[in-house]
């Protein structure tokens, strides 16, 4: 095996030695000089600063600046040896460290001795206390002068994010001990873009963020590594869209069909429907293939666009086939498509393919798809299985696309030559965010709402303020559906024990409040709407079973459903009016709006209930609050951007995964996202496969792991 080229490609083990390179590892995951490399600091300390020891969590690991004020040894109580207490001050709120059998840390832990500590908070008898922690110690025979004490004062200290294994100090240590044999590095971003910007060498912005000698060192070198970070996704996310337009694939136009189909609609397409069409059609004529995003709001007339975009891919024989999240979206999709076609469906032969077919009707979708017989296929994650091969699929549609990754697109497109895609989403995206995830995808939108869309009401009901409201919500229904209408109550939760595998649910909700389930809920709801008929629907029911209580859903046979999010899309009842979500504050704010997107589809006034425990003032009822406030998604989505924690704008927390960004905030950080953008673009246009740029090659690569990569897409 060849050494590495490049001094961040080299093994940890290999600076620091096994001990430490493997603590390394085992606590942040990363083993190479590049990955310690890129553990920025999370905040920077003084010497001169204590913080504030009377607000520190409970449970939680902390690194703190603090002063010794006294200490003690004494004989331990029924038991053999000592326990040293040292008692720490910020000059309003205390902290006790304990010792056992440590007597001898006396020695440095003297009043007056000022360090960084970091431990586990426990609480004994009232008091804040950390149990063994680590520190380290100022060495207070730097101050020589009061000039050098004044410098050695005001010096900013690196805070490292930290584990209980791996203290924040030994983080510094291990960083020292690279940063004294930091080499020059090749500089991924160019130097006319660097001399614009202003920005420090790559080097130097690393030697800055750990080692700053005055505040404004860190802020310039953040500066320069933020903006480094959104070049980095911007080039990759360019490359892929130049690399996708380097394909070859068959251009379609549309012709007889897609005509024949828009003169029997019963209704005008909307200005943006028609607008976004021709996008399409104009990308699908070219000899590369499309790949669009179209987002628009729940029940803009997405899938209307994308019916006649698949007829535009079959014209000539081709197949297209739409992948939606859930067997029941999938179903309804197989259902309303077939009854839109018409009398056109007979010789197009709509085909659904679902995991929970029988053997039997599974092999005659697969034959029918294979023959190309099949020219409209709708399915679930059914159709990446390797036994499913088309004839020529022209189109891949995916709806929802956040529910699946870059590999299962992949997988589906690979069953075709450079097929044309096409990605719905009924989640409103802001730009900075479109330009960051989606960067690869020409984005349409979709915002004027078809003719006799009935407004909906949204409330919020607050049982952490007013518990008196709970039977209002059974009421307020009930007078629903006396005027013969329908509704939804919404759960986290399938039982008590397990949560909703569909629901983008959230930690932030109170826990002292156990959640609503679907089983705990439908005997509360049977007893609440006496004479009502109320069925459950789950994922953990059969296709069979879902698609059954779907059906007499939709035909009247059932008055209210309680669910879990399985109905969150594409489920349409003109009938239902009213959308009931139990522990609102368990969901983010598109999956919100997206419920409540369920009801007023008929004409019919529309009525969501958002029932939560949260407390006023908390970012989990501020959720709530946002999506009972508007109507308009984009509005919406750019809140959510707002209320998302640091880091979590991607879905990082959701996911499990890492984003790539350990800087940029893409909520506040879009100037810099915009520049970012534009500088790459002038580089890729004229080098699409980075040759006339090793640096910027290789960085790409080497940030944006393939598991980075997929999150993105993911996101």
């Amino acid at each position: 095996m060849s050494e590495p080229t490049d001094f961040r490609d080299l093994p940890l083990v290999q600076i620091l030695g096994e001990k430490t390179a493997k603590a390394l590892t085992r606590a942040f995951g990363f083993d190479t000089v590049g990955g310690l490399l890129g553990h920025y600091p999370r905040r920077y300390a003084e010497r001169g600063e204590l913080s504030a020891l009377d607000a520190l969590p409970l449970d939680e690991s902390v690194t703190i600046v603090a002063e010794v004020v006294r200490v003690n040894n004494r004989p331990m109580n029924g038991r053999k040896g000592s326990l040293l207490e040292v008692i720490l001050t910020d000059g309003t709120g205390r902290l006790s460290l304990t010792f056992f059998n440590q007597a001898w840390r006396a020695r440095d832990l003297r009043p007056g001795a000022r360090g960084i500590f970091a431990g586990k908070v426990t609480e004994f008898r009232g008091t804040r206390q950390l149990t063994h922690p680590d520190y380290e110690l100022f060495d207070e025979e730097v101050e020589v002068s009061e000039e050098a004490a004044a410098k050695w004062a005001s010096t900013p200290i690196p805070i490292y994010p930290a584990t209980s294994t791996v203290a924040s100090w030994q983080i510094a240590r291990s960083l020292g001990v690279v940063l004294d044999v930091l080499p020059e590095l090749s500089d991924p971003l160019p130097g006319d873009v660097r001399a614009e910007r202003k920005l420090l060498t790559l080097r130097n912005a690393l030697l800055a963020i750990h080692r700053p000698e005055v505040h404004d060192d860190w802020r310039a070198a953040r500066d320069t590594l933020r903006f480094h970070e959104a070049f980095l996704v911007q080039t990759a996310l360019l490359r892929d869209r130049a690399r996708a337009k380097a394909a070859a694939s068959v251009p379609r136009t549309p012709a007889a069909l897609r005509a024949a189909f828009d003169a029997a609609l019963p209704y005008s397409l909307t200005l943006d429907q028609a607008s976004v069409g021709a996008e399409i059609d104009r990308d699908m004529a070219q000899a590369h293939p499309m790949n669009r995003l179209v987002q628009g709001e729940v029940g803009s007339g997405k899938t209307l666009v994308a019916v006649r975009a698949m007829l535009t891919a079959i014209e000539d024989g081709g197949q297209a086939a739409l992948i939606a999240p859930t067997e029941v979206l999938a179903t309804q999709h197989a259902r309303s498509i077939a009854a839109t076609l018409g009398a056109l469906a007979e010789d197009l032969n709509p085909t659904l393919l679902v995991g929970s077919l029988p053997a039997a009707e599974k092999k005659r979708a697969n034959l029918a798809i294979a023959s190309g017989t099949a020219r409209f296929v709708i399915g679930t994650h059914a159709l990446l299985s390797d036994s499913v091969q088309f004839n020529d699929l022209a189109l891949v549609v995916i709806d929802e696309q956040h529910r699946f990754g870059v590999e299962q697109r992949d997988t589906l497109r690979q069953k075709g030559t450079s097929p044309h895609t096409l990605v719905l989403t009924a989640t409103p995206i802001p730009r900075t965010v479109a330009m960051t995830v989606f960067g690869d995808l020409d984005i349409s939108t979709i915002r004027t709402m078809p003719a006799g869309r009935a407004p909906i009401e949204s409330h919020v009901v607050p049982l952490a303020d007013k518990p008196g409201w709970w039977p209002r919500v059974w009421s307020r229904l009930a007078e629903e559906l006396d005027q013969g209408r329908q509704g939804f109550i919404v759960c986290s939760a399938i039982d008590a024990t397990t949560d909703d595998a569909e629901a983008e649910l959230l930690d932030d909700a109170p826990t002292t409040t156990p959640r609503h389930s679907v089983t705990e809920t439908l005997p509360i709801a049977r007893a609440a709407l006496p004479g009502r008929r109320v069925e459950a629907l789950h994922g953990r029911m059969s296709g069979d079973e879902k698609d059954a209580t779907m059906r007499a859903f939709a035909a009247g046979e059932i008055d209210v459903l309680v669910a879990t999010t399985v109905i969150e899309v594409g489920v349409d009842v003109p009938n239902a009016s009213t959308m009931v979500v139990l522990d609102a504050d368990r969901f983010g704010v598109s999956q919100l709006h997206q419920l409540r997107g369920r009801v007023g589809r008929g004409g019919l006034p529309g009525l969501a209930l958002f029932v939560t425990n949260a407390e006023n003032g908390t970012l989990a009822r501020e959720r709530v609050d946002a999506v009972a406030s508007t109507l308009d998604g984009f509005e919406l989505a750019q809140k959510d951007l707002e209320l998302r924690r640091e880091g979590d704008v991607l879905g990082e927390r959701q996911s499990g995964g890492r984003s790539g960004l350990a800087l940029l905030r893409v909520a506040i950080d879009g100037p810099i996202i915009e520049a970012a953008r534009d500088a790459a673009e002038r580089i890729v246009a004229v080098d699409p496969k980075l040759a006339k740029h090793p640096a910027l090659r290789d960085a790409v690569a080497r940030r944006l792991s393939q598991r980075e990569r997929e999150f993105l897409g993911k996101a």
